[in-house]
């Protein structure tokens, strides 16, 4: 029998949520051995952001020990021995392949058993690959995904290798539009492909996207939309060397970045608490139907109390806050206080090239632009409200300074009401700075 572990508390995954949760644990007393974190990663909490911000251009590249949690918040940064002197026990390398809630019991791949009495689900999202839907050829060589420190390492190295060749980037989000400016950074031929009418359809309308992807090809990058991939032409050491698209048309490429979205892991707790929404369904303390689970960051799906409705949000922003939230109720429980019920802000932002935005809110309902939003123009700066029921429900901005950033946070909080659509147009930033 392999040798059985127990800790008072358990945290399954080693993301960002798992990162701020042991800081917080820590902040609220937690004693010496208490607290175990078991992550599949050979490395300790990382802000997984930085992969795509920096860790990939290989000029100016972020390394690892650089952005350990919680250095994304202008926090301490955990390396090992951080860990190590709180009494934390970091378990990695070791995958937890069956989770038992009604004996709270672990198990890993290699068998090690771990007994918990509260355990806090931050097992995070894994990339969909383009293997899952059976495309051709998509078990290729120098196809990539990022979602972990390791693919991170595959990728740099193949941009290296491929100096100057041709890149294809599958995907017009996040990771998409990100990883194309790095490898154009990079000194790559970029082509990013995408099936929708524009990018980062989820947040984006197309006035907002028009201008990203009018800078996009002023730097060079080819775009390609309303069309997929839908298989890959390999040479004889099995690299990739042309991405077939579903039009007809194909595509020359020496590397290829997949990023078309993620999906919450939550296999481990199938049937043993209750869903929704893709993710174990919470109350506003992150606590699951189990009272001894707590689930945060991706794999949550919790009362959004500024909208009156259940959401799951993927977001290190959430990652964190979700995770302060978790253990603060944890040992409010122990003590027999109460803390107030979870109050977010949904809050996207991202950097490419000399840009910069900023979201915050909910995209629904008419929206109303305003600013310089040409594409052509040395420093524009433009930016989005959305409007429903006669209210600011969500504000995004391109270019915009500290104070502006705080100002939208606040517009979209306050949710202020809206005489005209035309006078908010004319007012732009400035009707959210004075309020």
């Amino acid at each position: 029998m392999a040798e059985e572990k127990s800790f008072k508390y358990v945290i399954v995954g080693g993301g960002v949520a798992a990162g701020y949760a042991a800081r917080e644990f820590f902040k609220q007393g937690v004693k010496h051995g208490e607290l175990a974190i078991i992550s599949k990663e050979q490395v300790p909490p990382y802000e997984r952001p930085a992969l795509s911000k920096g860790y990939i251009h290989l000029d100016n590249k972020a390394t690892l020990p650089n952005f350990y949690v919680c250095a994304g918040s202008g926090g301490e940064r955990q390396f090992p021995m951080w860990y190590k002197e709180k009494g934390i026990e970091l378990i990695l390398a070791t995958e937890i392949v069956k989770a038992d809630l009604a004996s709270k019991t672990l198990v890993s791949g290699t068998g090690q058993v771990f007994k918990y009495q509260t355990l806090l689900a931050a097992t995070g999202s894994s990339v969909i690959r383009l293997s899952d839907f059976g495309v051709p050829g998509a078990d290729a060589k120098n196809i990539f995904y990022l979602r972990e420190l390791e693919d991170a390492d595959y990728l740099a190295y193949a941009m290296e290798v491929k100096e100057k060749g041709k890149a294809v980037v599958v995907g017009g989000g996040y990771i998409g539009l990100e990883l194309s400016a790095a490898l154009k950074a990079n000194n790559l031929d970029v082509t990013m492909v995408y099936p929708e009418p524009w990018c980062m359809p989820r947040l984006f309308t197309a006035g907002i996207a028009s201008f990203y992807e009018g800078y996009y090809a002023n730097k060079g990058i080819n775009i390609v939309k309303g069309t997929v991939a839908s298989g890959f032409t390999t040479n004889s050491n099995g690299e990739v060397t042309e991405v077939k698209l579903k039009d007809g048309r194909t595509l020359e490429a020496d590397i290829v970045i997949v990023g078309v979205g993620g999906r919450p892991i939550i296999s481990l707790f199938k049937g043993q608490v209750e869903e929704e929404k893709g993710g174990l369904k919470t109350d506003g303390f992150f606590k699951t139907s189990n009272p001894d689970v707590y689930a945060i960051g991706d794999v949550a799906t919790f009362p959004m109390k500024l909208y009156n409705e259940m959401r799951r949000v993927e977001h290190v922003d959430h990652a964190r806050k979700s995770a302060e939230q978790a253990v603060k109720a944890i040992k409010a429980a122990e003590e027999g206080n109460s803390i107030p019920d979870y109050d977010y802000l949904p809050y996207f932002y991202s950097r490419a090239f000399d840009l910069s935005w900023q979201f915050y809110g909910d995209n629904v309902g008419e929206s109303v632009m305003f600013g310089d939003n040409d594409p052509k123009s040395p420093k524009p700066k433009f930016g989005s409200y959305w409007i429903k029921d006669g209210k600011v429900v969500g504000a995004f901005v391109e270019g915009g300074t500290a104070e502006e950033n705080q100002a939208i946070a606040k517009v979209a909080r306050a949710q202020p009401s809206v005489e005209s659509i035309d006078v908010l147009a004319k007012e732009g930033l400035s009707f959210a700075t004075k309020i």
